[in-house]
C-alpha cells in the first residue's frame, strides 16, 4: 500500500477504509513545551492569541509525525462564552491552563439559563474558529485538524458546582434535562462555527458521564438523548470520549450515533472489542500521564503494542497529552506505529 498523508489516514480511518499503518492521533490537547519553546512562546499566551494557539498546535505534527493537529489546549471554552468567568494565568510563566474562577449557576434556582443570542461572537469562539483557519491553511493539506467540544453534562459542571448538579440528576432529573436541553443548543452552535472554520473531525468530550459516578440507567435516561441530539446535527466525523471504567455503558456510547468511541486507560478494550464486534471505532487508550509523560520509551513502545493487540482501531491517548512529555517518548510512540 502507498504511504498515506496523516490526512488521508485519518479520513480513511472515519469512513472504514484500511490505511497503510496504524493511525496514531488524537482528539484532546496535545500541546508540547518541546514546540512552545522552538517558538519561544508561554504556554499562558497561547490560550489568547489565535496564531500562538495555531502555530502550537501545528507543531505536534510537525515536530513527531502526529497525525493529527488539535485545538484549542483548554476545557473553558463553551462555559466563558456562557457567561463564566476564567482566569487564564496570563503573567505565570508555569504550565497552568485557563481555569473558572466564577460559575454562571450558584444555586437550583439560577439553572433556568438564557442562552446569549450573540453566543458565538462571544469570549475565545471567534479566536478558536480564527486558529482552526490557520492551522488548515498551514498544513491542512496533509494533517488532519481535529477540535472539541464539551458534552452537555461535562459542560454543566463546568457553569455550576458538579457535586450539585451530581445530586440533582437523582434528586430532579427533569430539571437537570432541561438544563443539558439548553446546552445541546450551546455545543451544536459552536459546532457549526467549528465545521465551517474547517475541522475535518470533532470529539465530544463528556468526561463528567463517567460511569465511575454516573450509573448506566442515569447515563442512558438523562444524558444519552442530548448526545443523540448533537451528533445527529455534526456534519463532520465525529468521537465521543467519556473517562474512566466505560465497559458497561460502552453499547450505549455507541448508539449516540458518533463515528467513533473514545475511551481511556481504565477501559477493557477486549472486552469492548467482543461487545461491539469487528466494525466498531475504537478509539485508545494509553495513559498519556504514567506511560507518555512519566514512562520511557521501551514502556512506551511496549504499551502502544499492547493497545494494538488489544484491538483498538486508532492508537489515542485516554486524557489531553500533558506538554511535558519528552521529545524520545512521542517519537518512540509514532516508531511503534511505523513498525
Amino acid at each position: 500500500m502507498e504511504t498515506m498523508t496523516s490526512r488521508e489516514r485519518v479520513l480513511k480511518l472515519f469512513k472504514g477504509e484500511p490505511t497503510d499503518r496504524p493511525v496514531c492521533f488524537s482528539g484532546m490537547g496535545n500541546a508540547t513545551t518541546e514546540g512552545l519553546n522552538k517558538l519561544g512562546y508561554k504556554f499562558a499566551h497561547v490560550h489568547l492569541d489565535a496564531q500562538q494557539m495555531a502555530e502550537t498546535a501545528v507543531t505536534t505534527p510537525q515536530l513527531f509525525g502526529f497525525d493529527s493537529c488539535v485545538l484549542p489546549f483548554d476545557l473553558c471554552v463553551e462555559a466563558e462564552a456562557i457567561g463564566a468567568q476564567i482566569n487564564t494565568y496570563p503573567n505565570s510563566d508555569d504550565l497552568l491552563y485557563p481555569t473558572i474562577k466564577e460559575k454562571v449557576i450558584h444555586n437550583e434556582e439560577e439553572m433556568e439559563i438564557t442562552i446569549p443570542e450573540d453566543l458565538v461572537t462571544r469570549g475565545r469562539i471567534p479566536l478558536v474558529k480564527e486558529a482552526i483557519g490557520i492551522a488548515r491553511k498551514t498544513i491542512g493539506e496533509t494533517v488532519a485538524i481535529g477540535s472539541y467540544l464539551l458534552g452537555p453534562f461535562t459542560l454543566a459542571g463546568q457553569i455550576m458546582e458538579l457535586n450539585d448538579l451530581l445530586k440533582l440528576s437523582f434528586k430532579k432529573p427533569d430539571k437537570v434535562g432541561k438544563l443539558l436541553a439548553d446546552l445541546t443548543c450551546v455545543i451544536v452552535a459552536v459546532a457549526k462555527e467549528y465545521e465551517a472554520a474547517g475541522v475535518d473531525y470533532l470529539t465530544v468530550r463528556e468526561m463528567g458521564a463517567t460511569s465511575d459516578v454516573l450509573s448506566p440507567r442515569v447515563f442512558k435516561s438523562l444524558i444519552l438523548p442530548h448526545l443523540k441530539n448533537i451528533f445527529e446535527q455534526l456534519r463532520v466525523p465525529s468521537v465521543l470520549h467519556i473517562c474512566g471504567k466505560t465497559n458497561n455503558i460502552i453499547v450505549p456510547m455507541v448508539e449516540s450515533g458518533a463515528t467513533a468511541i473514545s475511551v481511556d486507560q481504565k477501559n477493557d478494550v477486549v472486552d469492548t472489542r467482543k461487545k461491539l464486534g469487528d466494525d466498531a471505532l475504537i478509539f485508545g487508550n494509553y495513559d498519556p500521564y504514567n506511560v507518555l509523560v512519566s514512562g520511557n520509551p521501551e514502556l512506551v513502545k511496549e504499551t502502544m503494542r499492547k493497545c494494538l493487540e488489544d484491538g483498538v482501531s486508532a492508537v489515542w491517548p485516554g486524557c489531553d497529552i500533558w506538554p511535558t512529555v519528552p521529545p524520545e517518548n512521542f517519537k518512540a510512540m509514532m516508531e511503534t506505529m511505523n513498525g
